[in-house]
């Protein structure tokens, strides 16, 4: 498969060839949705914490004698019962990563990848040097390159600090580059945009 490269301005700049193999069959489904709770699930923070019989203050001292009172038997002011008491079964600190292995996920990443390069959703742009870092003109290269409209994910193959300070204060713009990209980000976003030497290190990645 090739794709055409264009400049910043929209212009042709050539072709370049597809140099991973692709996934044209149906294989590789379970695989991204695998990925993709996989990477969600690591983003959970797992902080939620709530407090047992044990761990709430005040004292042990049981509230009235067991018997004579004519009220429920009580035994401690912590009951899960009594308002200010413990939490039965409460939520804990835990991680929630799950782990896939490798050829899972390699598999996840040219399967999410295969399919948006068919859909059309995948420009490579020769290069994304900026001569300033200014907002308004990289507006105006996304209009060009119609991208105005909708998400778009921008992939670099190394951080440049120019294209950063002017791309991070556009809704709906993210940037990564080539070696953190990963199968989640391909599948969010409605646009991916590549740098030609971004495009061929991922390449060399799915190799």
């Amino acid at each position: 498969m090739k794709l055409t490269v264009t400049d910043l301005k929209g212009k042709s700049q050539g072709e370049l060839q597809v140099s991973f193999e692709m996934v044209e069959n149906g294989s590789g489904t379970q695989a991204v949705h695998d990925s993709v709770v996989a990477y969600r699930a690591a983003q959970r923070s797992g902080t939620a914490c709530t407090k047992t019989m044990g761990d709430v203050a005040g004292s042990g001292k049981k509230p009235w004698k067991q018997k004579g009172t004519g009220r429920a038997r009580a035994g401690s002011f912590a009951s899960p019962l009594w308002r200010g008491g413990g939490v039965v079964f409460g939520p804990k600190p835990r991680d929630f990563a799950k782990k896939i292995n490798n050829k899972t996920q390699k598999l996840a990443f040219r399967k999410a990848l295969s399919e948006r390069l068919k859909a059309g959703d995948v420009i490579i742009v020769d290069d994304f040097k900026l001569a300033s870092p200014k907002t308004k003109e990289f507006a105006a290269v996304l209009a060009t390159l119609n991208l105005d409209g909708g998400t778009t994910l921008l992939i670099a193959a190394q951080p440049d600090k120019n294209l950063q300070l002017a791309s991070r204060n556009l809704p709906g713009v993210e940037l990564t580059t080539s070696d953190s990209l990963n199968t989640y980000q391909v599948l969010l976003q409605d646009k991916l945009v590549f740098s030609r030497a971004a495009f061929e290190q991922v390449g060399e990645r799915l190799k």
